[in-house]
């Protein structure tokens, strides 16, 4: 067991506004799942093509990301992600006054190119200012984020999109925004000790930190982590309403709950990754996964109250795996290549994940809009191989960070 250090009051101050930045990126990108009902029915589109627009958003976010990689580490970390959270702010807003298939996923490319990279961004400040000792913590913290956007985001965008048309939650997503990023500007300190750092011209950086053998491993991981979340997430709604029969009008309820749990869940996994090893609780949560998607993928006509415990179940497996995860890969890289690092392993991630959500919109049929969606369990099957995949991935990163001196 591992002595669990206390955060300064500016680290906590860090870590609230890292959250609610986490927040607003991660409801934007969300959001698409629980309106995904509802956009494949207003605008006419297939599965396939409902993939494409969630599929532009991560590759779009992948190739940002590695072109970031080339001067991450050059810059204060303040001032790109003030730059960064501005043109995410901007991406969202072209989302709001989307009125076509075609624009739309245009607007999503533009979100994607600067909202992608936020996190990344974040990981890296996580790094240099918080010891691995804390860092479980930390991105349980963040990450609750994640949990605030479905316990507040998504029911009252999914209200609002329902009362007024699915437009509107981008408005909402761009006023919060607007001012989490006026706070960000007054009260985040520069974050630029590692400009001190001889490194090399940034492209050969970037290259130096992509080719790095210890590093490999922990890119593959991260992958195998978005594969399988991007296979499934963009068709839960669609499926809720027309596999499982829950009306439109229950999905902000079951959002809202599930959000509660996954709020709950968070804080106990960074404890726990921060205590014992990273590697078996994300194996125990990984476990919890296997068992929760073969449910899901395989339920009947139930009542909304079973769908929520299941979907609950389901979460804690995902939050409890994302946790750890995290926490080894902003572990794997030294100061110096942290920011590349990041950019590089997020733009893998989202790669990884637009390429998912397009296989998936193949994998998922549907006859027209109105009909359930076919093939649901084949991509569950998918989901449990990449999975098991991913335990012995990450077992390979925590062997890794273990031989490392810890900073």
């Amino acid at each position: 067991m591992q002595h669990v250090k206390t955060f300064t009051s500016y680290q906590s101050l860090v870590i609230l506004l890292l959250a609610l930045t986490q927040f607003t990126v991660v409801l934007d990108f969300m959001v698409m799942s629980p309106l995904g009902d509802l956009l494949i029915k207003e605008l006419k589109i297939s599965p396939s093509q409902f993939g494409v627009v969630v599929s532009c958003y991560a590759i779009s976010a992948g190739v940002s990301g590695f072109f970031t990689a080339t001067f991450a580490d050059k810059f204060d970390r303040k001032k790109l992600l003030v730059v960064f959270y501005s043109g995410f702010i901007v991406g969202t807003m072209l989302c709001g006054i989307s009125t076509s298939y075609s624009f739309l996923v245009f607007a999503r490319i533009i979100t994607g190119i600067f909202g992608g990279v936020i996190s990344s961004i974040s990981l890296a400040i996580v790094a240099d200012l918080f010891s691995i000792h804390q860092r479980g913590r930390v991105m349980s913290f963040i990450q609750m984020g994640f949990g605030m956007s479905q316990i507040m985001g998504i029911p009252l965008s999914l209200y609002i999109a329902n009362q007024w048309n699915w437009q509107m939650p981008f408005f909402l997503i761009v006023g919060i925004a607007v001012l989490i990023l006026l706070v960000l500007l007054f009260f985040l300190k520069p974050v630029k000790e590692h400009l001190s750092l001889e490194r090399s011209p940034a492209l050969a950086h970037m290259f130096q930190t992509l080719s790095n053998k210890n590093y490999q491993i922990g890119f593959v991981a991260t992958m195998f982590m978005s594969l399988g979340g991007y296979l499934m997430m963009p068709w839960g709604s669609a499926y809720s309403v027309n596999n499982i029969g829950i009306s439109q009008e229950d999905l902000p309820l079951m959002f809202m709950i599930v959000g509660l749990a996954t709020f709950a869940i968070m804080p106990i996994a960074g404890i726990l990754s921060d205590k014992y090893s990273k590697f078996h609780v994300f194996a125990a949560s990984s476990f919890i996964m296997v068992i929760s998607v073969i449910i899901y993928t395989h339920l009947p006509q139930v009542s909304l109250t079973t769908l929520i415990l299941v979907n609950v179940l389901m979460m804690m497996g995902i939050m409890a795996r994302m946790i750890p995860s995290q926490a080894l890969a902003a572990s794997i890289p030294e100061m110096k290549d942290r920011g590349a690092f990041m950019s590089i392993n997020s733009s893998l991630q989202q790669l990884a994940g637009g390429v998912a959500a397009l296989v998936g919109g193949w994998i998922v049929t549907q006859k027209n809009e109105m009909s359930p969606l076919e093939n649901f369990d084949i991509l569950g099957y998918v989901v449990i191989v990449i999975i098991l995949l991913n335990v012995y991935l990450t077992y390979r990163v925590q062997r890794f960070v273990s031989s490392k001196v810890t900073d």
